[in-house]
């Protein structure tokens, strides 16, 4: 819930700092903060899909709320408890955000280089994707014991 909190805290800093207003660079030529509402999902992708796009951030909120009952594991606990801030953080903003429910634009505000702007529930979900895929290479199970071997008969 405090990660959730401070990625919409971060948001709302953004929009009455920094909407309508030039960019602060903070490290030339690799971060700044800029403002800009999105309507689609990283790197300017989707953005005729809101809808679908809310309605996927739906599911999984749904999916990681019924897994969290069989997390045993530190790691995957960290990287679903992001997964489900950072989810919720941008679902949030396109539930009530403009232009209307489930279609409201996501506030972004960092600046990576020019290379894409996002936000601090983009940054949970980044890490989030690190962890998960960290710990299944690994074989980790959500409970902490080794995963089930896969079926090696070709």
């Amino acid at each position: 819930m405090a990660a959730w909190a401070a990625d919409q805290a971060t948001k709302v800093w953004a929009v009455a700092r920094l909407d309508g207003h030039d960019p602060i660079t903070l490290i030339p030529g690799a971060l700044s903060l800029r403002f800009l509402r999105n309507p689609g999902a990283a790197f300017g992708l989707g953005t005729s899909m809101t809808l679908l796009l809310s309605l996927v951030a739906i599911v999984v909120v749904i999916v990681v709320v019924r897994l969290a009952p069989r997390l045993r594991d530190r790691t995957w606990t960290l990287a679903i408890a992001l997964l489900l801030a950072g989810t919720l953080g941008n679902l949030t903003d396109r539930l009530l955000r403009e232009p209307e429910p489930l279609h409201g634009h996501v506030v972004d505000f960092l600046d990576y280089g020019g290379l894409f702007v996002g936000n601090v529930a983009d940054i949970y979900l980044t890490v989030a994707a690190v962890l998960i895929l960290w710990r299944s290479w690994q074989g980790v199970a959500l409970d902490g014991t080794p995963a089930p071997a896969g079926d090696d008969d070709e």
